[in-house]
């Protein structure tokens, strides 16, 4: 992808931000015309710079209460043992974000769910159960301090 400009940066900005701005909104914001603003967000979608426009959902209003940052050891460091691993999880709804990171673990999940019990279930049956799994740790969020989408362009 080439080099953003100044406008292009704040236009994606804004869109990050807020996806129900006007296409004469975003117009206004980043400096171009109402057409030009149509254009560009064809040209980032087709360049894979914008992948979906969604609605963030409140999880403690719909009643998700508990966020673990769950680290994952494997069984042994194998292609199939990865892949079938990295399938399964792609399968689990709790599953929000999965890395494959450095370290003593291989992968770090962050699992939502609705409360301990859910969450004990949701541990036993989907992730220690799995024959690619040696061990995993769970960490527990007290609070969210920061949370946010938005790239820093």
């Amino acid at each position: 992808m080439k080099e953003l400009s100044r406008s292009e940066r704040r236009l994606l900005d804004a869109m990050q931000k807020d996806t129900t701005l006007s296409q004469l909104d975003l117009a206004d914001l980043s400096g171009k015309s109402r057409t030009s603003i149509w254009r560009l967000i064809r040209e980032f979608e087709e360049a894979g710079l914008i992948e979906g426009k969604v609605a963030i959902l409140n999880p403690r209003e719909l009643g998700f209460q508990i966020h673990v940052l769950l680290s994952v050891s494997m069984v042994m460091h194998s292609d199939h043992t990865r892949g079938d691993f990295e399938n399964h999880v792609q399968s689990l709804p709790e599953v929000l974000e999965c890395y494959s990171v450095s370290g003593d673990r291989d992968y770090v999940l962050l699992i939502i769910s609705k409360d301990m019990e859910s969450y004990n279930d949701f541990l036993n049956r989907h992730i220690l159960d799995h024959p690619s799994v040696h061990s995993a740790n769970s960490s527990f969020a007290l609070r969210r301090i920061k949370y946010t989408t938005a790239l820093p362009l």
